[in-house]
């Protein structure tokens, strides 16, 4: 195992792969402790992990299992809010409004946004991470682009 190249991919996809994982709708302190477990998982599996076609994509959805593991094992003990948790605001590389107009969409359509714009997938990749087929990606990413102009140009209206 090559230490440095899983260093170098770290460093090189550790916000990405948090920010799509918020970007799914996991609460930010989950989201950063699955992305941390899919971190550690990917190290234990570098050798077949590097050669995926988005070691990036791969993490991120280990990271969305991981929580969804979590929530399973938890659903009986807690409630869940209506409405998904404020996002810090200390990342400055992020516009926070979309960020949230993203979390509000439905889970698929996160997830498409997150892997096609937060980890900069192509439609083939990002298909075959989430296991539906390329138009199915595209369909969605329309719905997903045309309901965000809609909150982010007209934010009161979509709270009716």
């Amino acid at each position: 195992m090559s230490r440095e190249e899983f260093t170098d991919f770290y460093v090189g996809a550790k916000d990405r792969c948090l920010r799509a994982a918020i970007a799914t709708g996991m609460d930010p302190g989950r989201a950063e402790e699955a992305t941390a477990e899919a971190f550690a998982r990917a190290w234990s599996r570098w050798p077949t992990v590097k050669l995926a076609n988005s070691p990036a994509a791969w993490v991120v959805r280990t990271a969305i299992n991981v929580d969804i593991s979590w929530w399973r094992k938890r659903r009986r003990e807690l409630t869940v809010p209506e409405t998904p948790e404020q996002l810090p605001r200390h990342d400055s590389d992020v516009d926070h409004d979309l960020l949230e107009a993203v979390r509000r969409l439905p889970p698929r359509q996160r997830q498409v946004v997150a892997l096609r714009y937060f980890l900069d997938l192509d439609a083939e990749t990002t298909a075959h991470e989430l296991g539906i087929a390329r138009g199915t990606v595209s369909a969605t990413l329309h719905h997903a682009l045309k309901t965000l102009r809609l909150q982010l140009t007209n934010p009161e209206g979509m709270l009716s």
